[in-house]
C-alpha cells in the first residue's frame, strides 16, 4: 500500500516516510533509510521525518549526529513533545543525563498524558540516582497506562534499586502477565526471585525466558546455574552442553561466574568471560566516555591510598577473610578506603572494618556516581573483591575509577575484561601452564592468595546428637555452597560411603527440594537416605564449633571450597580435595600445600575415593591430621597475617611504584 501511494505520489514526503516504515518492518533497512532521506529531501523540516531520520542515526551509534539533527529540528518548532522526545532518548544514549531528564520534562508541557514521557523521565532520574523522583514517575505512568506492560518493568527496575526486592519481582511478574512474549519480563522476574531466595520459582521463570527466547545467553545460564543450585540434575546435561556450545560460539550475556561451575577448561572460562566484558564496555562506553576520569601525577613520597568495593563488608565470607588482613595493614603506610555496595549490617565484623579502615557507604549510587566517590578520594589501586559474582561492580570498573585496578578473591578466574590490569594469587593455584588463560598480569604472592582471621575464638561444640549426627561412625563433610556439587562428585561420595560403614555425609541444606531430591539420588547409589545429614543455616560461629565432629572435608570438582576449606583447616578438620585444570579447581591444592599437607591433593577420581575410604576408615589417621591442623594455627603461614600483611604491601607498593613512574602493568612473582 505505502509502496503504490509513494508511486502515485512521489513528491509527498509523507508518503515516502511511510514507505521507509513499511520497508523497515520487512527488514529492508538500506531501501528504507533511502526512502526516508528522500522524504527528507522533499520536506527538510517535516518533524517526523527529522525524528524517523535521528532514530536511524542511534541505532547506527551516532548519538551525536541525532542530537544535532533533533536539535536543529527544535529550533524550527519549539517545544514539539516528539522532537523532545528523540532528544531525550539521543542524550540518554549518549549518557548526557541531566539534559536528557531536562528534555523529557519539557515534553511533558506538551504531552501530559503520554505515559512513556514519564517513564523516560524515571529513566533518567534513576541514572541520575534520584530513586524518589523515578518512583514518583513511575507512579504516574501506572495511573495513565495500567495495562502497559513496560510500565510494571521500570516499575520493577525502580524497586530493584530501592532494595525492595521481593516487591521487584512482584512488578516483573506482572509485566510478564500483561505481555507474554517479551523473554525479559521472565528473566528478570527470575533474578528478583533468586535474589530473594525463592530458588525454585526463579528456576520456573528462567526456563519461562527461555522457551520465549530459545537463544537467549543469560536464560540458559542463569536456569542451569539454579537447576544446579536445586540439585535438579534432570536433564542438566542437556543444558549443559546448549551451555558450552554457547560459549564457544560467542553468544552474548552469559554471566562468566555462573559459568564457573561447569566442568570447562581455562580457556573456554576465559572465552565466556571476554565475551561478557565486551558487551558490558559496549554497554558503559557513552558513560565513560562522558565521565572521562584523568589522574594528577602522585607525589613518589606520598602514601598509597587504596581502595576495596565489595558488598561483603560485614558479617559476609569477605569481611570475614579481609578483616584481619586490613587489621595487620594498620600503621604500614598503606591509606585504605572500602567502598560499601550494600548498607552497614551492624555486625562485630562490620566494627572492626571500620575501626582498621575509612568505609564510604556506596549503596544506591549506581556506578556512575560511585565511580565519581572512588576518584574523588585519591585512589591508585582499586581492587574489586566481588568478581563476576553476586552483587558484581563489572560496570563500576569499566568506567575505571582508578588508574590501576585490581581482580582478587571472590571470583577466582580470569575477568577478560581491558578495564582490570593485575589478578592476585599464587603459583600453586595459578601454575604457568594457566597463564595464557589469563587477561590480567598476575600478581603472584609467595603463600596462598587467600587471607583469613585467625583471631576468632572457637566457641565449644554442642554435642553429635544435638547436630543430628550419630553417635558413632565417620562424618564426611563438604560445606560448599550447592551449585559446586554435582552429579559426578555425589556418585564419588556415595561410593565413599558404600565403603565406610556407618559413615555419613554432612552438609549445608539447599533451597527449596534441594534435601529431598539428594535424599533421594543417595538411595539410587545404594546409600540409606538417613546417611545424608543436612545443617541448617547457622551463626558463623556456631557453624565453626560444630566442625569439631567433621572427620574428613571431602572437597568438589570442578569448583573447589574456598572460604569453606579454610574454616575447615583451621578448626582441624583436614581437607581431601583433587587437583583440578583451572584456578577454582586448584584453590584447594593451594591451600593444603601451604598448610603443608600434600598428601591429600590426589590425581584422579578413583584415588579421590580410595583416600577418602582410607582415612575414613582409620581412626587413628585422623586423629593425627587434626591434631597437625591444631598446631598450625599459631606457627603456619597460611594462617598468619602479619606475614600476609608484608606481602600484601609488599604487592601494592609493586604494582603502585610501576604505575608512578609510567610503566604498564606486568606479571610480578613476589
Amino acid at each position: 500500500m505505502a509502496a503504490r501511494l509513494r508511486e502515485q505520489a512521489p513528491a509527498n514526503a509523507e508518503f515516502a516516510r511511510l514507505h521507509s516504515i513499511a520497508l523497515l518492518r520487512i527488514g529492508q533497512r538500506s531501501h528504507a533509510l533511502e526512502a526516508l532521506h528522500h522524504a527528507a529531501e522533499l520536506a527538510p523540516e517535516h518533524i517526523e521525518v527529522q525524528c524517523n531520520l535521528a532514530s536511524a542515526q542511534l541505532e547506527d551509534g551516532d548519538a551525536e549526529g541525532a542530537i544535532e539533527r533533533l536539535r536543529a529540528a527544535l529550533r524550527r518548532n519549539p517545544g514539539h513533545p516528539a522532537v523532545l522526545l528523540g532528544l531525550g532518548n539521543a542524550l540518554m544514549a549518549s549518557a548526557r543525563y541531566p539534559q536528557a531528564r531536562e528534555a523529557y520534562a519539557m515534553a511533558t508541557h506538551g504531552a501530559p498524558e503520554h505515559p512513556g514521557l514519564r517513564l523516560n523521565l524515571a529513566a533518567a532520574e534513576m541514572e541520575l540516582g534520584n530513586l524518589a523522583q523515578a518512583a514518583i514517575h513511575v507512579d504516574e505512568a501506572l495511573r495513565l497506562a495500567p495495562r502497559l506492560d513496560a510500565t510494571h518493568e521500570l516499575h520493577g527496575h525502580v524497586l530493584q534499586a530501592q532494595g525492595h526486592i521481593a516487591a521487584a519481582a512482584q512488578a516483573y511478574l506482572e509485566a510478564e502477565r500483561l505481555a507474554p512474549e517479551h523473554p525479559h519480563h521472565p528473566l528478570w522476574a527470575g533474578l528478583m526471585l533468586d535474589e530473594s531466595g525463592q530458588l525454585t520459582l526463579a528456576a520456573e521463570a528462567y526456563a519461562r525466558a527461555l522457551r520465549c527466547n530459545p537463544g537467549s545467553g543469560p536464560a540458559l545460564s542463569q536456569l542451569v546455574f539454579a537447576k544446579r543450585r536445586l540439585y535438579d540434575w534432570h536433564d542438566l546435561d542437556v543444558l549443559s552442553a546448549q551451555l558450552h556450545r554457547a560459549v564457544i560460539d560467542g553468544r552474548a550475556g552469559i554471566m562468566p561466574f555462573p559459568f564457573l561451575a561447569e566442568d570447562a577448561s581455562a580457556a573456554l572460562q576465559r572465552r565466556c568471560a571476554t565475551t561478557f566484558a565486551s558487551g558490558i564496555e559496549t554497554q558503559m562506553a557513552p558513560l565513560r566516555q562522558q565521565l572521562d576520569f584523568s589522574y594528577p601525577p602522585t607525589s613518589a613520597n606520598a602514601p598509597w591510598r587504596v581502595g576495596f568495593v565489595s558488598n561483603g563488608f560485614g558479617e559476609h565470607s569477605i569481611g570475614r577473610l579481609v578483616v584481619a588482613l586490613f587489621e595487620a595493614l594498620q600503621g604500614s603506610g598503606l591509606d585504605i578506603h572500602l567502598f560499601a555496595t550494600k548498607p552497614a549490617d551492624d555486625s562485630p565484623i562490620y566494627h572492626r572494618l571500620q575501626a582498621a579502615a575509612t568505609i564510604h557507604d556506596v549503596a544506591g549510587l549506581g556506578p556512575a556516581r560511585t565511580a565519581m566517590r572512588i576518584r574523588q578520594t585519591g585512589v591508585e589501586i582499586l581492587f574489586d573483591l566481588r568478581g563476576y559474582g553476586s552483587g558484581s561492580n563489572v560496570d563500576l570498573f569499566e568506567l575505571r575509577p582508578a588508574p590501576v585496578q585490581v581482580n582478587w578473591l571472590a571470583c577466582p578466574s580470569t575477568s577478560g575484561a581491558p578495564w582490570m590490569d593485575y589478578l592476585v594469587t599464587d603459583t600453586i593455584a595459578l601454575p604457568p601452564l594457566l597463564r595464557e588463560h589469563f587477561s590480567e598480569k598476575l600478581i603472584r604472592l609467595p603463600r596462598c592468595f587467600i587471607p583469613y582471621d585467625s583471631t576468632r575464638e572457637l566457641i565449644p561444640a554442642p554435642s553429635r546428637s544435638d547436630c543430628g549426627l550419630p553417635a558413632q561412625g565417620t562424618v564426611f563433610a563438604s560445606f560448599n555452597n550447592s551449585y559446586k556439587l554435582n552429579a559426578a562428585t555425589f556418585a564419588q561420595f556415595m561410593a565413599v560411603l558404600r565403603r565406610v560403614p556407618e559413615s555419613v555425609l554432612w552438609l549445608h541444606s539447599g533451597p527449596g527440594e534441594a534435601d529431598e531430591r539428594l535424599r533421594a539420588t543417595a538411595v539410587s547409589h545404594g546409600v540409606a537416605a538417613h546417611r545424608l545429614i543436612f545443617m541448617p543455616q547457622l551463626f558463623h560461629a556456631e557453624y565453626l564449633a560444630r566442625l569439631a565432629h567433621a572427620d574428613l572435608f571431602l572437597d568438589t570438582r570442578p569448583y573447589n571450597a574456598q572460604a569453606s576449606a579454610i574454616d575447615a583447616l583451621w578448626s582441624g578438620c583436614p581437607v581431601l580435595t583433587h587437583s583440578g585444570h583451572t584456578l577454582v579447581g586448584r584453590v584447594a591444592t593451594s591451600l593444603l600445600h601451604h598448610v603443608g599437607l600434600p598428601e591429600l591433593i590426589v590425581e584422579g577420581e578413583q584415588a579421590f575415593v580410595d583416600m577418602a575410604v582410607r582415612l575414613g576408615s582409620d581412626r587413628e589417621a585422623l586423629t593425627v591430621l587434626r591434631r597437625h591442623l591444631l598446631k598450625q594455627r599459631s606457627r603456619n603461614p597460611l594462617f598468619d597475617m602479619q606475614g600476609f600483611a608484608t606481602d600484601f604491601r609488599r604487592a601494592i607498593q609493586a604494582m603502585g611504584a610501576r604505575y608512578r613512574i609510567g610503566r604498564p602493568p606486568a606479571d610480578l612473582d613476589l
